[in-house]
């Protein structure tokens, strides 16, 4: 590639063809403010317009000022001097962020995104203490008809973040540009309700937002109410990545799993009981890799596809109704946790399953609407009652007082709280396969796999999409493929469609990594390392535990000899199964 030379506030500088300004400028540790752009998706060349403009700087010989973050190094830019920080750069990035402070609500202590907005910290670091322009402003009614994700389109900047991860990386398309002039703004087409369109509820859109233009709907106040609330019996669930995001918002290590001072943390709250999605992760794996068993024996709908993940699962309803048939029937961890609380755990605590609230604390924005879902619910009682994310969870540590830092360590309570290694590794992309496999193996064999072979390393990792052919018996190959993101699971779905005997068994999970990626857990601002200290603390977690394997689990056999029978009888099948729908419409 050809190398070209360039100068940065005095700097010397070559960099390779195609390097923006703004790439270059980091280079020598240069800050250059930014607003539309977002590392992760990419910014002006060869994706999108920068909207922004609060990244512009001064090029010798330009007469206009560039936007560092779309303006590639040329070989016929040789010689080019750059200047980020002069008096006519400066007034124009504070020119462009009032302009913008003039459209936008001043309601930033109430904003679901106060201390975590990019505007807001931007006005800071401008010293803009008071509003330039004064004049008409976009006031828009919010839209929470999804039961997970909240528009308040009054605080939308216009700079496509969300449709660009709607649109580029997930593929769903359900927001775009809308109107011309001072009425333009990103939103659904036609601005229709965002659960009339085709959004999944991932909440990608939520993690890209800058500002509290989009949100997650929380249901916080109802759950201190619940804990208030002396009729009540309330208990609460964690998914297996939130022990591995949490910490970072109290000082931890990035990706340390932090399960027991949460587990201490949750019972400082006032929490009746606290359990660990974990276990009804090992119970999906008894109920999935059973359907796999079988699958693979008559060979009738496969591939099979997993279906913990509620996000994914939206999109195969709307994007691939012709697929209906080949999804795992299993419900998530999350909801086979409800639906065993409300029926077994009630029973033995002797109480109306109505008067036991169970609380879910999940890295997603599209539990809450799968939670919110009818088949969800016997006689209108809810298997989960509220769902809030690891972000909303540490704020409710905070308004309580409770640092993790200093927290009593406790452990999960039974019999719900036992789990294995292998539903740990949930978490990330690729450990929903590796744990069904592990039990798969037990299944086909009649003995355990032993040693580093319980490692399924070939669908492990970070990458889009991965295939590997997974030798489970003598003579029974399985061929597998992870997808994670909606895009590349488009990707497969599609090789399905046309090749339905290229894979046996697929997992998809709708955000890239995984649920370590949720739409409700701490942000990232597009630092890729934290992703990847989040999934090497999961495999930590697992390879650490004794028990690895979902089946080997005692208060999972104690449920089975109990209350349910086996794996796919007919009460299992009531309780822990479900349906999917067409929702194209």
């Amino acid at each position: 590639m050809k190398q070209v030379n360039i100068t940065i506030n005095g700097v010397p500088l070559t960099v390779p063809e195609g390097t923006t300004i703004l790439e270059a400028a980091r280079m020598l540790n240069i800050n250059i403010p930014t607003l539309c752009y977002y590392e992760k998706l990419g910014c002006g060349v060869g994706n999108k317009p920068a909207s922004c403009r609060v990244c512009v700087v001064e090029v010798e010989r330009r007469r206009n000022l560039a936007p560092a973050c779309a303006t590639p190094i040329t070989a016929f830019d040789e010689g080019m001097v750059i200047h980020t920080n002069t008096q006519r750069a400066l007034k124009a990035r504070r020119t462009v962020l009032e302009l913008i402070m003039s459209d936008h609500p001043q309601t930033c202590l109430t904003c679901a995104k106060n201390q975590d907005c990019e505007l807001q910290t931007l006005a800071a670091e401008f010293g803009i203490s008071e509003i330039e322009y004064q004049g008409a402003t976009n006031r828009i009614p919010k839209d929470a008809s999804s039961n997970a994700i909240m528009r308040d389109l009054s605080k939308c900047i216009r700079c496509r973040r969300c449709e660009t991860v709607c649109s580029k990386v997930q593929t769903v398309g359900a927001l775009t540009g809308y109107g011309r002039g001072f009425s333009a703004k990103v939103a659904t087409a036609g601005m229709m309700p965002l659960a009339d369109t085709s959004c999944t509820f991932c909440g990608q859109c939520v993690n890209v937002c800058p500002t509290g233009a989009i949100t997650g709907i929380s249901y916080v106040k109802q759950v201190w109410a619940a804990l208030n609330d002396p009729s009540k019996t309330v208990i609460v669930q964690t998914a297996p990545a939130v022990r591995v995001a949490v910490g970072q918002e109290f000082g931890f290590e990035p990706g340390v799993p932090v399960t027991k001072r949460l587990v201490g943390g949750l019972r400082a709250l006032g929490f009746d009981k606290v359990f660990d999605t974990n276990f009804a992760a090992d119970l999906t794996i008894m109920e999935e890799a059973n359907e796999i068993v079988q699958r693979l024996k008559s060979g009738q709908n496969l591939p099979i596809l997993t279906s913990c993940c509620p996000g994914w699962i939206n999109f195969l309803e709307y994007q691939f109704p012709d697929l209906l048939n080949i999804p795992s029937s299993c419900k998530s961890p999350q909801q086979m946790f409800g639906a065993i609380a409300k029926s077994y755990y009630a029973a033995k605590l002797g109480i109306d399953p109505k008067d036991l609230v169970v609380v879910s604390v999940m890295p997603c924005q599209a539990k809450k609407y799968e939670a919110s879902r009818p088949e969800f619910a016997n006689d209108e009682v809810r298997d989960v009652d509220y769902v809030v994310t690891t972000r909303e969870l540490c704020r409710m540590f905070k308004e309580a007082g409770v640092n993790l830092q200093g927290i009593a360590e406790s452990e999960y309570d039974s019999p719900l709280g036992e789990s294995s290694g292998a539903a740990d590794i949930f978490g990330v992309t690729g450990g929903v396969l590796e744990a069904a496999l592990r039990t798969v193996y037990y299944l086909v064999n009649g003995k355990n796999l032993e040693g580093d072979a319980v490692n399924f390393r070939d669908v492990r990792g970070l990458e889009g999409v991965k295939e590997a052919s997974v030798t489970v018996a003598p003579g029974l190959t399985v061929n597998v493929a992870v997808a994670s993101g909606l895009g590349n699971a488009r990707k497969v779905l599609e090789i399905v469609r046309k090749d339905p005997g290229r894979f046996q068994a697929i997992e998809i999970m709708a955000c890239p990594g995984g649920c370590i990626n949720g739409g409700g857990q701490p942000y990232l601002h597009g630092n890729a390392d934290l992703l990847e200290s989040r999934m090497k603390g999961l495999y930590a977690e697992d390879e650490a535990k004794t028990l690895r394997l979902s089946h080997e689990n005692a208060d999972i056999k104690q449920l089975y000899a109990e209350f349910l029978g086996e794996p796919g009888s007919e009460k299992a099948h009531h309780l822990l199964h479900t349906c999917y729908h067409c929702r194209k419409k």
